[in-house]
């Protein structure tokens, strides 16, 4: 008889945990859109850039506007029921690293999507993995050729040098007189080598003479050789390509061999070392970027970003990366919620549909080739020390 009644006991207990098990399974199981998510209760975006070394001037901005992007789109109740988290690695400026956080994003912190890196070079040191993981990367500063062309997870939210470098080389002939120019390339720098030849094809459209050319490297400090050779052509303007320390000290150089000449170049150029490096010698240096914060001229959306930017950094104005980190996460967020999915393959395609896209940074159309229409661009001014709106071009 007990034997019977301790039967019925274990029979019960088994169909109990049977239908304990079955109740789980219900609980855990997975939709099709869940499948190849973050399956957790964030949706994890990686941020890659640098924190510390030459281009943390890039990073540490890019990161701010991620976050507040991130904290603007969890106030509002975040995304697919989930928030959105920002997982932040550093590879100190060092390319060597680029791939190694790349990996890291991907593999251990599981992330959804990456964005960065501001640069061109470890852009594409990253891309070839985030595509053959099939994890989307978008970079929020890197304006070179060979980034989108690594394949179809991969975009930019940025100004292309493409498009900005005829803009900016038909205003200084028309706007400031400019027929002949030296042009000086960074030669171990893939942004400044890829600058240049743009560079060079706009200014032979527009009929300026490239009177002499000169090469530098990342790193060099005594630029005296090259100056001396440009300073018997007697250009009208300089066009740097490199980065902001090389270009503050090139210019110092510049004004300590008499030369008068006032350089422009892309958003390599943009950042407060500029100003720290070469110091009175930046003044009137002309460089573009695809932002900048112009409180006259903003829109509502840019206002409300710039004051909030304002309110968390001692008043100190957004930059061109700032704005763009944050757009970059607000594209990455209005594709997952297109697409009802943060399933990289789902909301990858919705991100390429992109078109007419008003960002803080501007207006964005992503081509068929996932590469960004971006408008307008805007052409800064060293004034007293501080980066300052020249003049704003529409892109048609």
């Amino acid at each position: 008889m007990k034997k019977n009644k301790l039967w019925k006991v274990m029979s019960l207990m088994l169909v109990l945990s049977f239908l304990l098990v079955g109740c789980g399974g219900e609980e855990k199981k997975t939709t099709e859109g869940d499948k190849g998510s973050s399956n957790g209760e964030s949706i994890k975006i990686g941020f890659l850039g640098a924190k510390n070394g030459n281009h943390a001037a890039f990073g540490i901005p890019t990161l701010e506007g991620m976050k507040m992007a991130a904290e603007d789109i969890n106030k509002a109740g975040g995304l697919l029921g989930k928030k959105i988290e920002i997982i932040e690695e550093d590879h100190g400026s060092k390319n060597t690293e680029g791939a190694n956080v790349t990996q890291k994003l991907i593999t251990r912190d599981k992330v959804v999507a990456i964005v960065g890196d501001p640069t061109t070079a470890i852009t594409k040191i990253a891309a070839p993995i985030a595509q053959e993981k099939k994890v989307v990367l978008l970079s929020a500063g890197a304006v070179g050729t060979g980034v989108v062309e690594n394949g179809d997870y991969i975009f930019r939210d940025t100004l292309l040098d493409a498009v900005a470098a005829p803009a900016v080389t038909k205003y200084v002939k028309e706007n400031l007189g400019w027929k002949k120019v030296a042009v000086i390339t960074s030669m171990n720098n893939d942004y400044s080598v890829g600058l240049s030849k743009l560079f060079r094809a706009a200014l032979v459209d527009n009929g300026i003479e490239i009177v002499a050319e000169q090469s530098i490297q990342d790193g060099d400090q005594n630029f005296s050789a090259q100056v001396t050779a440009i300073k018997e052509k007697n250009p009208d303007g300089i066009v740097f390509t490199g980065y902001y320390t090389e270009g503050g000290l090139f210019m110092k150089e510049v004004r300590k061999q008499g030369m008068k000449t006032v350089m422009v170049g892309g958003d390599g150029l943009l950042g407060d070392v500029l100003m720290k490096m070469g110091g009175e010698a930046v003044e009137g240096s002309m460089i573009y970027c695809g932002f900048a914060a112009d409180e006259n001229k903003a829109g509502e959306k840019t206002k409300k970003f710039i004051e909030a930017y304002k309110t968390g950094n001692n008043g100190t104005l957004p930059d061109m990366f700032a704005a763009q980190g944050y757009d970059a996460v607000m594209l990455i967020a209005d594709a997952i919620k297109a697409a009802n999915s943060d399933v990289p393959e789902k909301f990858r395609a919705e991100l390429a549909k992109t078109k007419d896209w008003t960002g803080v940074s501007g207006i964005i159309t992503f081509q068929e080739n996932r590469e960004p229409i971006k408008s307008p661009v805007y052409l800064l001014e060293v004034k007293g020390g501080k980066f300052t709106v020249k003049e704003t071009v529409e892109i048609k």
